[in-house]
């Protein structure tokens, strides 16, 4: 039998958290929203009041070196007009502690903001609870003002509406809450993540469960971060999708998410996937939020593009939405991402940035990424996307990369960046090559000659000159660690290839890859 919970409507009573920090008025010209690293974004969830376009985004705190999400505290970005640049920055206007008796302060996960019939503004958070037993402490609380900065108070203080243990028990992540006021007025909240979605009717005060809790199915691929949305009676629901593989149309790397996105004829379902609303960026994850606004659809995303920014330090970009009405249900169309105005890059000898990568282990482990090897980034704690790697249950005692181009270059030396988990001399994990050597192709793979040396030390760059080769292909061939009995796997995060002379980088596009030198 489902727990009914008591709405408490009385949060006026409460005391008031303390005063958000000071707004501030920004001109931005392009994405990310926040960008000078000074305050880093994400987990937009979009809305519409007052004539403004607002986004409820949370703060990721975590130092350069830290893979965690340290979030202490939401804020708020709002804009008349997002083609203008003009916003305003309300930093800091909740924080799970502040909100929630019951809460554990950070952790300030993706959270939406909805206004109400009683025209009253509905936060809708994930937190960790204090004092429970649950298996995983996070829950879902719901806070309510009077206005989108605060002050916000919780509505229902005897506790969340969401956790492992109610309103009925689960044994899922109880996170990214989306929530939709249907046009009869009948209210629907949607959470999960690792793949559980749950949906479930709330009744019209917004906080006491009506029930009840149903598993959604036919999202193909959903990972986490849904967003419910509906446009001409369909139902939409984007997510975070990791359907991962070489041939996927979502990501070829696990570690990576898509956005995808289904339909539906009701709330509740059949859900129907329909296919990719954003190709993965260049955070590791992604996190959708759609909204209208004056006549516009607009998708906010976050990106790790940002100054400093990294797959923990994320920030929050918005651009169009446009639809295929031709077809029915309406198909969204890939929103492609949009990035402000950026200095043009020093030159440099490196010229790994227009070649095509390929390694002897394609089709690359899924948890590795191939595009890695030459996208110009290192990093002092990179996830498994971050680079190339081979590792597999039974590693072979050689591997190698290359570089490919669309006609010959000339290169006289190369810098690498080897990463490992495990000492060298190790048969396990991810060591540092036993031996490695550069190959170039002249009517066959030969060794380029009066190499410098070949040092096998990871975390940080390996420089080899050599005498100039002219050459359309250069391969690294590495020799994998071994204790005698089995090998090590290896692993690449970055890859320069260097040409005589400094010269403005050339990037190459989507063209298809050029034929294998043979």
């Amino acid at each position: 039998m489902m727990r009914v919970l008591a709405a408490v409507m009385a949060t006026t009573a409460l005391a008031a958290p303390a005063a958000a920090q000071e707004a501030r008025e920004l001109t931005i010209p392009g994405n990310p929203i926040l960008a000078d690293g000074d305050y880093y974004s994400t987990d937009p969830a979009p809305f519409v009041a007052d004539g403004q376009l607002w986004i409820l985004a949370g703060r990721d705190q975590a130092p350069p070196d830290v893979n965690d999400f340290i979030m202490g505290e939401w804020q708020l970005l709002k804009t008349g007009d997002p083609a203008s640049g003009k916003w305003m920055h309300y930093p800091a206007i909740a924080k799970p502690e502040n909100v929630f008796a019951w809460a554990e302060e950070a952790r300030a996960y993706a959270g939406q903001i909805i206004q109400g019939p009683d025209k009253r503004y509905y936060l809708y958070a994930p937190v960790l609870e204090k004092n429970s037993d649950a298996q995983d402490r996070f829950a879902i609380g719901v806070a309510v003002s009077d206005n989108p900065v605060g002050p916000w108070r919780d509505a229902h203080p005897a506790g969340p509406i969401i956790s492992q243990r109610v309103p009925v028990s689960n044994n899922i992540q109880n996170i990214d809450p989306t929530v939709l006021i249907d046009d009869d007025g009948k209210v629907y909240i949607y959470w999960g993540t690792f793949g559980q979605l749950r949906g479930m009717e709330l009744a019209r005060d917004m906080i006491t469960p009506k029930g009840p809790e149903q598993k959604i199915d036919g999202l193909e691929g959903f990972f986490e971060a849904p967003w419910i949305m509906k446009r001409k009676g369909t139902y939409y629901m984007l997510y975070a999708g990791n359907k991962a593989g070489p041939t996927s149309d979502c990501t070829p790397a696990v570690y990576h998410a898509c956005i995808a996105y289904g339909s539906a004829p009701s709330p509740m379902g059949p859900w129907t996937y329909r296919g990719v609303a954003l190709k993965p960026v260049s955070s590791t994850t992604s996190h959708p939020g759609a909204v209208e606004f004056k006549g516009q659809w607009y998708m906010a995303y976050h990106t790790a593009d940002a100054v400093g920014g990294g797959h923990f330090r994320r920030s929050v970009a918005l651009d169009k939405m446009e639809w295929d009405d031709s077809v029915s249900p309406a198909r969204i169309r890939t929103v492609v991402p949009t990035l402000r105005p950026q200095p043009a890059p020093m030159p440099s000898r490196n010229i790994a940035r227009s070649a095509w990568a390929t390694a002897s282990n394609d089709p690359v482990p899924v948890q590795f990424w191939i595009k890695a090897l030459n996208d110009g980034i290192t990093k002092s704690a990179p996830l498994p996307p971050d680079m190339w790697g081979s590792w597999t249950v039974n590693n072979p005692p050689r591997q190698w990369i290359e570089y490919r181009w669309d006609k010959p270059v000339t290169l006289n030396g190369s810098r690498i960046w080897f990463w490992n988990d495990q000492p060298a001399g190790s048969g396990l994990g991810v060591a540092p090559p036993a031996a490695w050597h550069l190959e170039y192709w002249q009517n066959g793979w030969k060794p380029v000659r009066g190499a410098s040396g070949y040092s096998v030390a990871a975390g940080a760059y390996q420089d080899v000159s050599f005498r100039a080769v002219t050459t359309r292909c250069l391969r690294a061939v590495m020799d994998a660690s071994t204790d005698g009995k089995t090998h090590a796997a290896l692993a690449v995060q970055e890859w320069e290839a260097l040409a005589p002379a400094a010269a403005p980088i050339s990037v190459r596009g989507a063209k298809a890859a050029p034929p294998p030198c043979k």
